[in-house]
């Protein structure tokens, strides 16, 4: 019998070295604050469930158990039962099994189940005359300092020192990073279980797991990509990539970007700086969009006289590349998977994708096409290699 489990948190020792650090200072931090406004040196400065919660606030935050309100909430309405529970029932051993049942009731019905809020019930029960004789302000003053000290440091800690997005789903969705040409995608989570799906089977299973919906869908999307990886290789996008690609400049003429396009039958041109770093990309849209259709006169005369350079010194109208391309592009590093450009593609939208170097410079283009015949490909040589398995 393996007497030593498998880790049930999967932290790595940095991980595990900061968390024991984030409890530490939560817990310090919550007790010289409550020890301020302690009434007397007889009234307790910090209820022991406060431990229990920084554990699961600070180890597990993406958890439902370790948002804002199951905190908060769990923590008071347990509180305040448990005081009810002390004041009206005279057997400690009943008004335990009260306490804790009719919190655990409670959370449940609102929504707000913190497992050390069935600690926190107990409490009053337990803890003599110091604790009963404050009745109902025990629910203010500790817990309920004790309960808003560590909700600001769950945020604090959690967001500036270990990194976590907390409260789940509170920061907008994104799946680009700024860099300083541009965006670098980090591409969406995509899979073909919605939303709908893993909650109908949720209720199947009638079970809680302490997963949420977008760590689950995560979870699900790695899987994806990580048996399409082991299926198809080590495909980058610098293994399908168009290499040589015509761009342009942002003081490059509209109307020379068009006919560039026009010649070369391209939907798209890159806009490079000096340093062949993308800062924008153009469209045929981003030409069409100028065109006022509303006014007088024919769309294809409207046209030539957007792009047609004006001879004047003065101008009403973009005049270079620069002043119509949009910006900042989305960009993929050249040794992205090519998993990573479906979700992209299918779900985003995008019918090309600038490719970069590890300093940002344009390497090359990945179309639509390009992955299709990827992906052709990749489905072919599995099938030859498998043919049981198609």
């Amino acid at each position: 019998m393996n007497l030593i489990p498998v880790d049930p948190v999967n932290l790595s020792l940095k991980g595990k070295l900061l968390s024991v650090v984030s409890c530490f200072s939560a817990i310090l931090a919550i007790a010289w604050i409550s020890h301020q406004f302690t009434l007397s040196p007889a009234h307790p400065m910090l209820i022991a469930s406060m431990g229990a919660s920084a554990v699961i606030v600070f180890i597990i935050p993406n958890s439902p158990l370790a948002q804002p309100w199951p905190l908060v909430g769990g923590q008071l309405v347990s509180t305040v039962i448990g005081v009810a529970c002390a004041q009206l029932v005279s057997d400690t051993a009943t008004a335990s099994a009260c306490a804790v049942a009719g919190s655990v009731l409670a959370m449940l019905l609102l929504r707000c189940l913190h497992p050390p809020g069935a600690a926190a019930a107990l409490a009053p029960v337990l803890g003599g005359h110091p604790i009963n004789a404050l009745g109902y302000g025990f629910v203010l003053m500790p817990v309920g300092i004790n309960v808003v000290v560590m909700l600001m440091m769950a945020f604090v800690i959690n967001r500036w020192l270990l990194r976590h997005e907390y409260p789940v789903g509170i920061r907008k969705q994104s799946v680009r990073k700024k860099s300083n040409h541009g965006f670098i995608v980090e591409p969406a989570q995509h899979t073909g279980v919605s939303e709908q799906d893993v909650e109908q089977a949720l209720q199947n299973r009638d079970t809680f797991l302490d997963v949420s919906f977008g760590d689950l869908s995560k979870l699900l999307t790695d899987v994806q990509k990580n048996s399409f990886k082991r299926r198809s290789g080590e495909i980058t996008c610098a293994d399908i990539m168009v290499r040589d690609v015509l761009d342009v400049e942002y003081g490059t003429d509209v109307e020379e970007a068009w006919k560039l396009m026009q010649v070369e039958r391209l939907k798209a041109l890159p806009v490079i700086d000096k340093s062949r770093r993308v800062i924008g990309i153009i469209t045929w849209h981003d030409f069409f969009k100028f065109i006022n259709v509303g006014d007088n006169g024919t769309f294809k005369e409207k046209f030539r006289s957007f792009i047609r350079r004006t001879p004047d010194i003065s101008t009403n109208k973009p005049e270079s590349v620069g002043h119509i391309m949009a910006s900042p592009v989305s960009m993929l590093p050249e040794n992205t998977h090519i998993a990573d450009l479906i979700p992209l593609m299918s779900n985003k939208g995008y019918r090309q994708i600038p490719i970069v170097n590890n300093e940002n410079r344009l390497v090359g283009m990945v179309y639509q096409a390009n992955l299709i015949a990827a992906l052709y490909d990749e489905r072919l040589d599995y099938a030859k290699n498998h043919p049981h398995h198609v």
